[in-house]
């Protein structure tokens, strides 16, 4: 199976029970990881350290709002 096209053919022609396995299996799959090496690796080397500092500067001007806030729109 060379295509995304190929493999959600493949998927659909799967029984139900095997669709389940694939899915649980599929979700166990860590596709983030090389992001989250390279984040990490940014941070470690201060790439990230003056979006600390805007963020540090946002708080103290009063520029952000509460999680809450946003979350639940006002």
């Amino acid at each position: 199976m060379s295509t995304v096209t190929e493999i959600i053919e493949a998927v659909k022609s799967l029984a139900a029970e095997e669709k389940g396995e694939f899915l649980t299996r599929l979700s166990e799959v860590d596709f983030d990881d090389a992001w989250d090496r390279q984040i990490a690796a940014d941070a470690q080397a201060g790439r990230l350290d003056h979006l600390w500092q805007q963020a540090l500067e946002d708080i103290k001007a009063g520029r952000t709002k509460p999680l809450d806030e946003v979350l639940h729109d006002g």
